[in-house]
Parts: C-alpha cells; structure tokens; sequence
C-alpha cells in the first residue's frame, strides 16, 4: 500500500484549523479520553469573532496535528536504529497476553519524545492519532491504540542494565556507521567531545544525589559527541546516565575504548583528536590517550599553587596589557608540568592569561590552562581546538529544552537509563533530518524549530483500498523544504 501526501486548500477540510494562532483571549477544551459528555465541554463558540457564528469543535477523528512525523519514520528506516536498540532488549511476558511488542513500545516512546511528548502520561493524548499508529506499521485509521501509560511504564522499569548496555553500544554503532557511509570511509579528522550535564531531579529517583558544584539534587549523565572533518555539527553518540556525585572521570574510559575502536574499523585513515573539560583530567586517562596511536588531546585543566607560579609573568604582562588598553586582554603561552599523581611525567600545559574588564567592575583575573600533545603554538591551540568544544554545549541545550532528556522521573535508576536512551535515539533521528536539510534554511535549525516546521503539522489521513494519503496545509510555510528532505529520505515525487 503506498503512502501519498498532499498539501490541501483549507477549503477541503474546513473542520480543521492548520497553522493559524489563536486569539489573545481564545480558549480551547481538550476532552481527555474517558471522560463523558456530561464532565468537558465538547465545543466553544465565538458568537462575535466573526460575520458569522465561529464554532469550534475537537472532533477530527482522522486528523493529526504531527502529519510532518512521516520524516521520522523514514529518518529511521534509513538508519536501522529502532530496530536495532528493539533487538537489544528481551521479551520475557507471556506471548499469549502481549498485545505491544518490545519494539512497539520503543518506537511509540522515541517518535513520541520527537514530536515532543516527554512522558509516558502523553500516551493518553496520541493513542489514536493516526499518524502515530502508521509510524508504528498500523493501520492508521483502523489499527489497534496504542500501547497506554501503564503499559509503557511497566516496558521501562522491566529494562535490564546489560540490556542498556548493549543499546547504547548499538546507539554508538548506527551513528558510526550512518557516517561511514555518508564519508565513505575517507574522514581526515574525528574530533570526540564528552561533557557531563546536570539532570535536576524532584523525587525519590534511585541515585540521585547532592552535587556541589550544581547546588541540586541531580543525575550528572555525561555525552559524547562526534565532529567528522570540518562538520558544523557534533553528531550525538553516547549518552550515559550516572548518579548525581559521580566525578567527571566516571565511564570517560570505557566510552573512548570503544568509540575509538569502532571508529578506527570504520575509518582506518583518520586521525583522532579528543577534547575534554577539566572534570576528566587524571593520570589514567592522560595514559591512556597517550598509549593510542594517531590520537591527540587537549584536556583542560583546574588551577593549583604551581600553575599560578608558572603563569606568573604572563599574567603581569596582560595585567600591563589590559591596564594600558582599558580592555579585557588575553597572553598565551606554555609550560612544562608534572602533578604529584603523574608519577614524575611531565606533560605540555597551555596557558591561557587572561584579564577581564567589565564597566563598573574592578579588573578580574583568570588564567585557564589546557595539558595536550598538540605541538602547535599556544593562542591556535587554544583559541583554534579548545574553543571548539564549546559548541557542544548547544547541542547540550537541544537535549534539555527541545527534548527533554531530563525527563528522568522513574524512580528506578535503569528505568531512567532507558529514558535517557530513547531521547537520544530520537536526537539522532532528529539530527538526520536536519543533515538532510542541507543548503536550506534548516541546516542549522535548533531541534525545537525543526518539530514545530516540520513535523507539527495539521493534517488529515485518508485511507483508500491502494493507498493512504495525508493531506497537509497547502499554506504550510516549510511545505518545500518538507519535500526536499523527503525526496532524501527515499520518497519519490508524484
């Protein structure tokens, strides 16, 4: 059976309000399932909002405000990545009462959490939204609901730990191999950034606990991102949830091992360049990176007594610099160092002298220092590599506000796990959207405009004995980039 989208003439349906705000003073009600005629209002009525009587009434049933939602599924057909987390994770409940499927669950929570429904309790809303049910192979006028609150709920807390492992490893493998293809296994450089965020948490989470440093009770999951070349965007690959004190350092190791293994199978030329916060300083790792061939760090490193000793001179010549300039002013330079738990290597240390000027503020001193093996000068190391990771922190940010990845409310510490996987794993779906949108105004488009562009979109499926078409918005503002992207997921035009 194919699948036909068309973009309709509001005149078509005009039970169906696509792409216009609301009023100031509007007020819309949501009949929640369940629920009796006698307990919601089923309709609203503007008597004076125009010429003629205005009524409004929720009662579409082949209509879905995710019609754009199709780029998901076909973002994931390219990528095997449903199926591959789904075959990570066993089925151990009855067969003759198992009306969802373990990959079911799994791809109705991460297109789900796409399209901006974070929570389990979201099920209630989109159970019968046909588009959802066709990203799940449904029939999506006739097919069965999908799965409930509880069900879902029961699917995460059931997750083993070595199933979460295998997930994230085969997380890892669709990403390196989505770009294996795309590069042709011919990438110069693959920069790996790892960075830990804040997860606040409000509840009696397992393994949530005081940090310091966040001033909350938190988890402090930690990513890992991937630079191919000269890309302007850090793909996604690792997403670790760990308890809210555990040091930076926690996992580093074992998610270098295994990137660097894989991406060294995948691209046997490429030279590796690891950049991290201060956080992941520590002689295990210094030596472990420095036993890999082909790879270079650049670490950052926390102040102490020696360092500020080292940095002395050029700290007075920015304190000159910026005294005679009246602005904030930057030395860079270099150093040999060895801390106590180095056992006696010395390694290189940039340093960064820095003198901050603010109007009405005293001047403000801050050195920064960065170990590395790179031999290049001192300012292009820091201001050309280091610098760099910072961009991650945008991608970061897409995680929290345009996903919601610390969704993390289970009180079980695997559970959460999962939540944390399957918001990456839409992420990733999300990012192959945007690196299909290449050379439109989406290339560079955060994940929140992305959902509200592409994939919200008012529309109304109809099923036919040979096909199912959606109609969406013929004024649909992104209606020909939509077609681009698809046209690059595989979609042939009609």
């Amino acid at each position: 059976m194919g699948l036909s989208l068309h973009y309709s003439s509001e005149d078509e349906n005009p039970g169906v309000l696509c792409g216009r705000k609301p009023l100031e003073k509007e007020v819309f009600y949501y009949e929640e399932p369940g629920l009796t005629d006698d307990t919601t209002t089923q309709c609203v009525l503007f008597p004076e909002l125009a010429d003629k009587p205005v009524d409004i009434r929720f009662d579409e049933e082949q209509g879905s405000s995710n019609g754009g939602a199709v780029l998901l599924k076909a973002a994931d057909r390219r990528l095997s990545l449903t199926d591959r987390l789904g075959s990570c994770l066993e089925e151990r409940r009855d067969s003759g009462r198992v009306r969802h499927s373990i990959w079911d669950m799994l791809a109705q929570r991460t297109f789900g959490i796409a399209c901006g429904y974070a929570d389990c309790n979201d099920a209630a809303r989109i159970g019968e939204d046909p588009i959802h049910k066709l990203l799940l192979d449904r029939d999506p006028l006739n097919g069965e609901r999908l799965a409930s609150q509880p069900t879902l709920s029961r699917f995460e807390n059931a997750v083993a730990a070595r199933e979460l492992y295998r997930m994230g490893v085969a997380l890892a493998e669709a990403v390196i191999e989505r770009h294996r293809r795309r590069l042709k296994g011919r990438a110069r450089k693959i920069t790996i950034d790892l960075d830990p965020t804040d997860d606040p948490t409000h509840g009696a989470q397992q393994l949530s606990l005081f940090n310091g440093h966040y001033d909350c009770w938190c988890y402090l999951p930690v990513m890992g991102f991937l630079t191919f070349d000269d890309d302007a965007d850090q793909y996604l690959v690792a997403a670790v949830l760990r308890p809210g004190n555990a040091p930076a350092k926690v996992g580093a190791l074992g998610i270098l091992e295994r990137l660097l293994t894989r991406l060294r199978q995948a691209f046997p030329k490429a030279q590796f360049l690891v950049r991290l916060d201060g956080g992941f300083a520590c002689p295990e790792l210094f030596s472990f990176l420095e036993a890999q061939a082909g790879v270079k760090y650049v670490v950052a490193m926390g102040k102490n007594s020696v360092l500020k000793r080292k940095a002395k001179k050029l700290m007075g010549k920015a304190r000159r610099l910026s005294k005679k300039s009246g602005k904030t002013e930057h030395v860079f330079g270099d150093t040999e160092y060895s801390a106590r738990k180095w056992k006696k290597t010395e390694r290189r240390v940039v340093i960064k002298a820095e003198v901050v000027r603010h109007p009405g503020r005293p001047p403000k001193e801050n050195p920064r220092f960065v170990v590395t093996n790179l031999k290049q000068s001192p300012r292009w190391i820091y201001r050309q590599v280091y610098c760099g990771r910072g961009d991650i922190e945008n991608r970061i940010k897409e995680l929290h506000y345009g996903l919601e990845i610390d969704r993390t409310s289970c009180s079980g510490f695997w559970a959460n796990q999962l939540r944390v996987l399957m918001t990456a794993a839409a992420y990733v779906l999300m990012q192959e959207i945007r690196l299909r949108a290449r050379r439109t105004r989406f290339a560079r488009a955060q994940v929140g405009t992305l959902r509200l562009e592409l994939l919200k979109l008012g529309a109304r499926v109809v099923r036919s004995v040979r096909r199912i078409v959606i109609h969406l918005p013929r004024p649909c503002s992104a209606s020909t980039e939509w077609r681009r992207i698809a046209l690059s997921l595989g979609a042939v035009a009609g």
